[in-house]
């Protein structure tokens, strides 16, 4: 059991030099009986993956970690944690740049000067209507930025004298803690008016894109369950999941 004064009380953590995944050491360690919460943390992910198992590149001195626990509660709940997460990247990634140049965009990325610095992914499993286990990925480009390979917003690196990944993930660690306990005491609420403190574009026309249709509107904010609140020519609409960009939908010829 290692020591660390600013590590948060009562959650363990293992560091890898390369493994295949973070996600997938996570369902590793989750299969040995994981009870505690779980920070893994690798220097290099040969099988890295974002949201609809978009690739995630991993140059090296980035950050590629994932939280492991057993949260209880609903489904939803579950889901509630990217806004907690969101949260934790601002404040720890805040202690390495001036926190003016932060944002946050629904609903799980984290923007420096408008560019892509860190993705969230969440992963879980549930028995009946009960949450058994809930995966966080984390991934923050501190050292490099990848190739953007037409992302919507170009992926952005820290800067100069990046943070070693081992001292973020102890910033982080200690954040989503903090939010953590503010989520077990107080509820969603006070996560919630965080995060929208720190929303980019609240009140500008953005874009949401699904499947199937594409509304466009004004971000008004979020709502008690975390979905997205749009004022549409139409009038309002409330959108749980969707691609998000900024600014009016291009025309369609």
């Amino acid at each position: 059991m290692f020591t660390d004064p600013d590590w948060p009380a009562g959650v363990d953590r293992i560091i890898f030099d390369s493994i295949d995944s973070t996600m997938l050491e996570a369902r590793r360690q989750l299969a040995l009986g994981l009870t505690r919460p779980l920070w893994i943390l690798a220097h290099d992910q040969t099988a890295g993956h974002g949201r609809r198992g978009r690739a995630w590149t991993h140059p090296a001195g980035n950050f590629a970690g994932t939280v492991v626990f057993r949260p209880g509660g609903t489904p939803h709940s579950a889901g509630l944690r990217s806004f907690l997460m969101s949260n934790a990247l601002r404040t720890a990634l805040s202690a390495f740049v001036d926190p003016a140049r932060l944002g946050l965009k629904w609903p799980n990325d984290v923007l420096l000067d408008g560019g892509k610095i860190a993705g969230i992914l969440l992963e879980s499993s549930a028995q009946g209507a009960a949450v058994d286990w809930l995966a966080i990925g984390v991934g923050v480009n501190l050292a490099m930025a990848p190739d953007s390979d037409g992302a919507a917003f170009a992926p952005v690196a820290l800067g100069a004298h990046p943070p070693h990944p081992e001292v973020f993930l102890t910033h982080l660690a200690r954040a989503f803690a903090a939010q953590e306990a503010i989520f077990a005491t107080d509820g969603f609420a006070p996560i919630r008016n965080e995060w929208l403190k720190h929303a980019v574009m609240r009140g500008k026309t953005i874009t949401a894109r699904l499947p199937n249709v594409t509304y466009e509107g004004r971000f008004d904010g979020i709502d008690d369950d975390g979905n997205l609140m749009l004022t549409c020519a139409d009038g309002p609409r409330t959108i749980a999941a969707a691609e998000v960009h900024f600014g009016p939908a291009p025309h369609q010829p």
